[in-house]
């Protein structure tokens, strides 16, 4: 049985943490003013469906071996900022968007965007917390699974608002000087998630 009152405050949690501003709403936003709804749309697959595995896996016991070796974190806490760095500046120098609403270069593929969520620390402090703190919502590994499929959910919620968040800009955002002011905009805001990563010991 699922404790309908842990469900409840779980279901909160996730939304705060999911619909806040962080690295891949950021990046979602920028690929829909970029790219275009359709076009981002692989995008949003691999941020939930790689979000949720990331939960599953590290329910199932993964997180044991980063408490068990603590350096493991740290190496993914600089490779993660790194790349971080690194997707910034593809976004302050990606083109403006066509009148289709498809732009210059190519939007994250599935993989791409499935893959970054093993680098992505605020992704790594969610998943963690949602399991330590919520893992009574259910018998074990029941309780694995309904905190995967809720934040999957949550997570297509969140996903889909940012993506159209960043479609809606396209009506005002039309000129290419525009829109390369809200890439570099974008750009410094991802840079900008990294502080609490980088200011952590």
């Amino acid at each position: 049985m699922i404790s309908q009152q842990l469900a409840i405050a779980f279901i909160a949690f996730a939304a705060a943490a999911l619909f806040t501003p962080g690295p891949n709403n950021i990046m979602l936003m920028a690929s829909g003013l970029n790219y275009g709804f359709r076009r981002t749309l692989p995008h949003v697959a691999g941020v939930t469906i790689g979000f949720s595995f990331l939960v599953a896996v590290i329910g199932l016991g993964l997180g044991a071996v980063f408490a068990a070796y603590p350096v493991l974190h740290t190496i993914l806490k600089y490779a993660g900022a790194a790349y971080l760095v690194y997707l910034a500046i593809m976004i302050a120098l990606s083109g403006p968007a066509d009148t289709g609403g498809a732009g210059e270069g190519k939007p994250m593929t599935f993989l791409g965007a499935a893959m970054f969520q093993w680098v992505n620390v605020k992704g790594w402090v969610i998943a963690v917390g949602a399991i330590t703190a919520y893992a009574a919502i259910a018998a074990y590994p029941l309780n694995i699974a309904a905190l995967s499929i809720l934040l999957f959910l949550i997570g297509l919620g969140s996903s889909l608002t940012w993506v159209l968040l960043g479609t809606s800009l396209q009506a005002l955002v039309k000129s290419p000087r525009a829109v390369r002011i809200f890439n570099i905009v974008m750009a410094l805001l991802l840079l900008a998630s990294l502080y609490p990563v980088l200011k952590e010991p």
